[in-house]
């Protein structure tokens, strides 16, 4: 069975000024859908296509000679995922538990906001900032390309893309700008509380 682009989980306007339609138009209509549709040609016919994607995903990672199949399909779900991670009117801080579960991990949400900006714009060249619960600790991690914390066995909780077709439309070379205004004004903190 085909993979299919998932629909944004909110209308392309939903989240200006601080993510733009047209931004939206080429990251999720363009490159999104070019992740998709290159997947299903590089598995029809082969024993991936019955496959969900984090089986093809996990296949695929160590494997040299599907190093497209992986890049697909990773990126297939990093963008499905970061979609969720935002929200109209999201960002501040996270309540609750998982408020309790960042404090106890990096000594407040200051200092986790600090190293989540950290770790995604120090990313060199493409790739994605992640919150992730790994075993029973969380953890801020950065990685390249089409990386995905679950073939290293963690759990993400939470992303931003920091590859520049994410946000260059909106904020050309200001990375910075970017993931602080992912912080201060996108976040969907009960989707990342949720993935606990």
């Amino acid at each position: 069975m085909a993979f299919e682009l998932p629909p944004l989980p909110y209308a392309d306007t939903a989240l200006e000024p601080h993510y733009s339609a047209k931004t939206f138009s080429f990251h999720h209509g363009k490159h999104h859908k070019a992740y998709v549709d290159n997947l299903n040609k590089l598995i029809a016919g082969t024993d991936l296509e019955s496959k969900t994607l984090e089986e093809i995903i996990k296949l695929s990672a160590e494997d040299s000679s599907k190093v497209g199949v992986f890049n697909n399909s990773a990126q297939v779900w990093n963008h499905t995922f970061f979609w969720n991670c935002m929200k109209p009117n999201g960002g501040g801080r996270p309540q609750g538990e998982l408020a309790k579960l960042i404090d106890a991990a990096f000594g407040g949400y200051d200092k986790f906001a600090e190293q989540f900006k950290a770790a995604a714009v120090g990313r060199f060249g493409s790739g994605w900032g992640w919150l992730v619960l790994d075993g029973k600790e969380l953890k801020v991690v950065s990685t390249p390309n089409a990386e995905t914390p679950m073939t290293k066995g963690q759990k993400a909780l939470l992303t931003v893309d920091v590859w520049e077709h994410a946000y260059y439309l909106d904020y050309q070379n200001r990375r910075p700008d970017f993931v602080q205004a992912f912080l201060d004004h996108l976040v969907n903190w009960e989707f990342v509380a949720s993935n606990l």
